[in-house]
């Protein structure tokens, strides 16, 4: 991989980052499987450590969260008992969303019990530094995740759909129709006009729509957990500082002040970890050096 020029790496990435699948992407661009799997690895840690570093000490008023439902492998239901120790069932990914700049504030693929909404919501508090408004779905798991994170200083409320019951005869694979929504405050004083969770499920709408992955009904879905936890985290970079919301008419990264313009796909290749030349390699060109010859690399 870290032979392949970098005209082919933006390439390759471009098209990861626009919903092709691995096989796909390899037919595209005529890279080696292993390599684009690599490539994508490499880029999806870089992505995520970035992240990590700069996405810090924001201002947020308003923070919508939720939670992302995909599988690996197989639904759990279908997962075999060998297949779960190598991370194949149900997967989910939290999200956290600044409902005026429409940044990704954090995000976690893992599981949905207490102590992924604990870790989630620690990260969420670790990244902001103002009292701010939160809205959840009515999982109960964020309860005590928000309290534990927070503490006091805070205005939280949940907000329960409400589903009308199916009829007898319905076989549709969506949902059933929503009639409503129930309100809940939780703590502090939150303010009516802005307990909505609309742009954080927007945003799950973009992840499904823009990752081969997420999208339901194929055989695109993850063959691997660590695969599935980089292109995630490659996903949230481009959102981040790549792309243009319509609304905005800048990235969310520019929005909040964390850029100063639009990143190219260069410039994300760039997070990529530079080669390492071996000892070996060096000694040699030291030794042809020393006899008045070249040797390449």
């Amino acid at each position: 991989m870290n032979r392949l020029d970098a005209t082919v790496q933006a390439r390759v990435i471009s098209c990861l980052i626009e919903g092709c699948s691995i096989r796909a992407t390899v037919r595209m661009t005529g890279v080696a499987k292993n390599t684009v799997v690599k490539l994508l690895a490499d880029i999806g840690c870089a992505c995520a450590g970035y992240h990590n570093r700069t996405v810090r000490n924001l201002k947020v008023r308003r923070l919508q969260a939720d939670e992302i439902w995909c599988f690996v492998g197989a639904k759990a239901k279908n997962v075999r008992a060998e297949k779960k120790l190598e991370g194949w069932g149900d997967i989910w990914t939290w999200v956290g969303i600044d409902a005026d700049t429409k940044l990704v504030v954090s995000y976690l693929v893992g599981g949905r019990d207490g102590g992924w909404a604990k870790e989630f919501m620690e990260d969420c508090a670790s990244r902001i530094r103002n009292r701010v408004q939160i809205t959840t779905d009515g999982h109960r798991a964020y309860l005590d995740a928000v309290e534990n994170a927070f503490g006091a200083d805070i205005d939280y409320a949940q907000l329960q759909k409400i589903y009308g019951a199916p009829s007898e005869n319905d076989t549709r694979y969506s949902p059933a129709t929503c009639i409503g929504c129930d309100m809940k405050v939780v703590s502090g004083d939150p303010d009516p006009k802005h307990v909505s969770t609309s742009f954080v499920e927007r945003q799950n709408l973009t992840m499904r729509m823009q990752m081969r992955r997420f999208t339901r009904l194929t055989n695109g879905f993850s063959k691997k957990a660590d695969n599935h936890r980089h292109s995630v985290a490659l996903h949230y970079m481009y959102y981040n500082y790549c792309r243009v919301h319509q609304t905005l008419r800048v990235t969310p990264a520019m929005e909040s002040g964390l850029s100063d313009h639009v990143w190219s796909i260069e410039e994300l290749c760039a997070l990529l970890p530079k080669p390492v030349v071996k000892a070996s390699v060096i000694e040699k060109n030291l030794v042809a050096k020393a006899l008045g010859t070249e040797m390449a690399v």
